[in-house]
């Protein structure tokens, strides 16, 4: 893999946290949208549980806005040239059954029409591989997986 390769996985990782921190917005915008409007057109016991169920969902969708910015702070710990000869932050991981991008926590990310799996530094999977080098071998979930490339 070239570096060109790990600079576009790196921004896929950045677009994939910018869409869900501005989805995330855009549901915050509309959920207090309707309770603005509950608040004009009802009113009694209606309108203070339609209001109370608008606000609970605001600050629902306000976590999940910090965790997402969350992630997108993550990536700015690191560049795309990051890693090293074991496995660290920063490190796409080929191992014998699929590749890992140690990074942020967002799944699937495909590159090139390669599927890589974006995890965070501290999920089990990457814990299981932490400091290990490429030909050393780890275990995860009851499964042997092998080390084969650390880029």
């Amino acid at each position: 893999m070239s570096s060109d390769f790990k600079n576009k996985l790196y921004q896929a990782c950045t677009d994939l946290a910018n869409e869900r921190i501005v989805s995330i917005q855009n549901a915050i915008t509309n959920a207090q949208d309707a309770a603005n409007n509950e608040t004009k057109s009802t009113a009694g016991d209606k309108h203070d549980t339609a209001r109370a169920m608008a606000q609970n969902d605001v600050e629902q969708k306000s976590k999940q806005l910090a965790e997402a910015k969350k992630l997108k702070m993550g990536l700015a710990q690191f560049t795309a040239q990051s890693g090293k000869d074991e496995v660290a932050l920063g490190s796409l991981v080929s191992t014998n059954t699929a590749k890992y991008y140690i990074s942020i926590s967002v799944g699937k990310v495909d590159v090139e029409g390669e599927s890589i799996f974006a995890v965070s530094p501290v999920s089990p999977i990457a814990m299981a591989m932490r400091s290990k080098k490429a030909g050393e071998s780890f275990e995860f979930n009851g499964r042997k997986f092998e080390i084969l490339i650390i880029e």
